[in-house]
């Protein structure tokens, strides 16, 4: 079912030790959930990069602990701010058979071929990912929204133009979906065109002079009361 797999050691080493740990190249882990307390594990550094940049937040992943099978998903990663390596990663434990949420990317298919991408407008997308919740083997890697018929500015994509695969429904069955923009159209020569005009204006309007804006109780700032001595 899951295409990712990863191999994990149980761990002992805690605590400021857990330096010694990532020098050897290793990463320390937690394993949440699956109705038991939490398993502190470890995996090499290099499968652990591949496998979770591979799977991201979206697709289960075949996990090994000490050589017992299991299923999980990511749920969370440490990155160190200075190195940018991984310090901590968590996982939350699954089974195939229960629905669980994940974090899966929105992609805009087909604009190359669009009006809009034709009369030279671009696409800004807003909404890189939504929650959605399936059973692992229904969770798809990515969403895809449909970008071909977009032909002016200022019209948008939004949830509602999303198909979900069979199985799967957004987490927020609140989120009105046809409100909720995933990319809109705009139009970089009509932007640019009006900032040069508030740029000429503010050019034309000159600069501001202090002595007549007011103060924030009224007064200009001459006639303001000195202050007691």
């Amino acid at each position: 079912m899951a295409e990712y797999k990863l191999s994990l050691v149980g761990r002992t080493v805690v605590g400021k030790k857990l330096n010694e740990l990532r020098a050897k190249g290793l990463i320390p882990g937690v394993i949440y959930g699956g109705g038991k307390d939490p398993v502190m594990v470890e995996s090499e550094y290099i499968a652990t990069d591949k496998t979770l940049r591979a799977a991201g937040y979206a697709s289960p992943i075949n996990i090994s602990v000490d050589g017992k099978a299991g299923l999980a998903m990511l749920k969370n990663v440490d990155i160190d701010p200075v190195k940018r390596t991984i310090r901590n990663v968590e996982f939350q434990a699954i089974s195939a058979d229960e629905v669980v949420e994940a974090t899966t990317p929105v992609v805009v298919i087909n604009f190359g071929g669009s009006p809009a991408s034709v009369a030279k407008l671009s696409l800004l997308q807003v909404m890189e990912d939504v929650e959605i919740k399936a059973k692992p083997a229904a969770l798809p890697k990515t969403l895809e929204v449909d970008g071909s018929a977009l032909a002016k500015a200022d019209e948008k994509l939004t949830l509602a133009d999303v198909i979900l695969p069979a199985g799967v429904e957004f987490v927020d069955k609140e989120t009105e979906l046809d409100e909720a923009t995933v990319a809109v159209v705009t139009d970089p020569a009509a932007a640019a065109a009006a900032r040069e005009a508030e740029d000429a204006a503010a050019e034309a309007a000159g600069p501001v002079d202090a002595a007549n804006v007011p103060s924030e109780a009224g007064e200009k700032p001459e006639e303001a009361a000195p202050a007691a001595e």
